[in-house]
């Protein structure tokens, strides 16, 4: 164990809203251990922005991670030629090219399609109603999962997410994401056939055009739906709270003002949908004046970072005319989000602007609750608007 600081949490309230404890955290220094959670934390950006890309002490390799031991050992916990080599493999299916070409269309068709079904109800869930099932009918596209139906696609996200944050070790959450990656097994063997004989530029076809490994393409397949599916599904609903919430500044989008990427890129560093991702340490090093012992468990603090008071201005403020080029949203280093366009174009270029030109007089109809510190976002936010 590091000889870190020890800052102490109530992991019920860390998981209801990190930041007050990360802000508190950040205050006492750079680096602290949480016996909670039974790992480091850096909570600098900086910090965090630098030795993310140092893969010879914060490694990725995690053999006895949850991740890895539940979903299997995917791109993102592999470091160095292993792990370019399977992103070299996926590249034609999340490559900005492809996304353009491809995907935005696709993107188009299937939210308008979800927004004329909803659009004459006149109120909704945005998290279940909308967010969600755009989210999930995007991901089976890009996944090559056509046959997973979007509640199950959402349902094997959320139940892979929450068995990854399961650092409390919790048997029924284990066994939820067992069933759960048992469940996508199942669809990718459906779907096997179809793509060898009629290949396309979705995920599972890719990787079996490159040649990649069952387990190589399993576990990667798994990797995209537990990222690919909340992420964007708590942005939506996110980043639509939080313009409705400051209507100043959704009124400045509306006006040609601003951008709907330049609340996309202010919402993602205002509340991280993923709020950290676990390091291996892999040899003695020391940091601030803290030695980290080789096979410490170290977390990058995403969320912390990116309301760090040293680069950003009053960062507890969400501010779409602020420069967030320091974000650390997806990343910094080697393992910087591979869907990253995908992410920007469904949500910045489709998403956003049609729910908000669809949906007339979109407002606000009850209380809107978040959850998650791993991974944040909305749990539920009724809406209503001017039905057709």
């Amino acid at each position: 164990m590091s000889d870190a600081p020890i800052y102490n949490i109530d992991p019920d309230a860390f998981w209801r809203d990190p930041y007050p404890d990360l802000k508190r955290m950040s205050a006492q220094g750079p680096v602290v251990f949480v016996p909670q959670l039974g790992a480091t934390l850096l909570t600098r950006r900086d910090d965090i922005f630098e030795n993310e890309k140092k893969v010879d002490v914060f490694s990725s390799v995690q053999p006895d991670g949850l991740m890895t031991r539940l979903m299997g050992q995917n791109m993102m916990r592999k470091d160095g030629a292993a792990h370019m080599e399977e992103r070299k493999a996926i590249f034609p299916t999340v490559s900005p090219r492809t996304v353009k070409a491809a995907w935005r269309a696709a993107f188009e068709d299937l939210t308008t399609s979800i927004l004329d079904e909803i659009a004459p109800k006149g109120e909704a869930d945005m998290v279940r109603d909308i967010a969600m099932r755009i989210s999930a009918e995007a991901l089976k596209a890009i996944t090559g999962l056509t046959n997973m139906p979007w509640q199950e696609m959402d349902r094997v996200s959320q139940g892979m997410m929450d068995g990854c944050a399961n650092y409390a070790g919790d048997p029924e959450v284990e066994a939820r994401c067992n069933d759960c990656t048992a469940s996508i097994d199942r669809y990718i063997d459906d779907r096997i056939p179809d793509l060898t004989e009629n290949p396309d530029h979705s995920l599972l076809s890719v990787q079996l055009q490159a040649g990649l490994s069952e387990e190589q393409y399993r576990a990667n397949v798994k990797l995209a739906i537990s990222g690919g599916q909340n992420e964007p599904r708590d942005v939506i609903a996110g980043m639509s709270w939080a313009l409705l919430t400051h209507p100043d500044q959704l009124r400045m989008i509306l006006d040609g003002k601003a951008t709907w990427f330049d609340a996309f890129d202010e919402y993602t560093r205002w509340i991280a949908p993923v709020g950290m991702s676990p390091r291996r340490v892999a040899q003695k090093y020391e940091l601030h004046g803290v030695m980290l012992e080789q096979e410490d468990r170290v977390f990058l603090m995403f969320g912390a970072g990116n309301r760090d008071d040293s680069v950003f201005t009053d960062p507890d403020r969400f501010d779409i005319t602020r420069d967030t080029r320091a974000s650390i949203a997806f990343g910094a280093g080697p393992h910087y989000c591979a869907g990253a366009s995908a992410s920007r174009c469904l949500i910045g270029e489709v998403a956003m602007p049609m729910i908000f030109s669809r949906l007339k007089g979109l407002r606000l109809d009850g209380e809107t609750t978040f959850g998650g510190w791993a991974f944040r976002g909305p749990l539920n936010m009724p809406v209503a608007w001017n039905a057709d």
